[in-house]
């Protein structure tokens, strides 16, 4: 099943039942549609970054880096789709404790680009995050995937030695 919902606003009835699974046993795990969302996003960051540790067995480091903040784009992208569930305070806290995870798999990524001497030494992750940012205000289109590339182009070309 997709992580986005066609209603923002369905009901958790109607998540169980597209789940497979019974009203009782979803609201004993997930009381509220917050905790239900807010649980999906601690699943979507422990997938992202395992998704850094993937990517890097899969392809030269430079490479996996292109690929996981392709990875984060649509993650991020379905996030801000969540919209104001994730405004509330016990959501800030669960985003910004996202933080360290996300930037410790960045952090991964780069050591094993500088140590495969494809990025000059001593990038800072939570920079390359935020130079990144510009990728998930992309359109989700083709063209929008386009344009990915090429702000990663640039970007890359700027962490070369």
């Amino acid at each position: 099943m997709p992580l986005r919902t066609e209603t923002p606003d369905a009901s958790l009835n109607s998540i169980a039942k597209r789940a497979g699974v019974g009203p009782g046993t979803l609201y004993r795990h997930f009381p509220t549609r917050e905790a239900l969302i807010l649980e999906v996003h601690r699943q979507g960051i422990d997938r992202l970054t395992d998704a850094a540790t993937d990517a890097l067995a899969g392809h030269p480091p430079l490479e996996a880096l292109r690929s996981w903040f392709i990875t984060l784009t649509g993650y991020v992208r379905i996030k801000h789709g969540l919209g104001e569930a994730l405004h509330s305070a016990a959501a800030q806290e669960v985003v910004s404790a996202s933080w360290p995870p996300v930037t410790a798999a960045v952090q991964r990524l780069l050591d094993a680009a500088e140590q495969a001497s494809e990025v000059r030494p001593g990038i800072d992750p939570v920079d390359v995050i935020m130079l990144l940012s510009c990728l998930w205000r992309t359109p989700d289109s083709p063209a929008g995937a386009a344009q990915v590339g090429r702000l990663l182009d640039l970007a890359i070309d700027g962490f070369r030695p």
